[in-house]
């Protein structure tokens, strides 16, 4: 059965930095195409990055995080990581990991607080 666990939100100050991480159990992980998407309140679960499967997997962002969100993940530990910088406001929700193109099956999330 597969497993996403999120961790590494927070509260944090606009401008500021924070690294998420998504533990994967259950599945091949190398040869998934990975995403990142966050639920804000009130609105509809969207994604902020993907990578793509393989150890140099390719990655695409929406303009709302491009330059400032970095997605990576490591095939050893299972793990796929969101790196974020210059937080906004605009960035607080509640961040979820899974495949991409997702499964009928989240985690619990990890709720990112940007405010000052």
């Amino acid at each position: 059965q597969v497993q996403f666990v999120e961790s590494g939100g927070g509260l944090v100050q606009p401008g500021g930095s924070l690294r998420l991480s998504c533990a994967v159990s259950g599945r091949v992980f190398s040869i998934d195409g990975m995403g990142w998407y966050r639920q804000a309140p009130g609105k509809q679960r969207e994604l902020v990055a993907s990578i793509s499967s393989g150890s140099g997997g390719s990655t695409n962002y929406p303009d709302s995080v491009k330059g400032r969100f970095t997605i990576s993940r490591d095939n050893v530990k299972n793990t796929v990581y969101l790196q974020m910088n210059s937080l906004n406001v605009e960035d607080t929700a509640v961040y979820y990991c899974n495949t991409f193109p997702p499964l009928n099956y989240w985690g619990k999330g990890t709720l990112v607080t940007v405010s000052s």
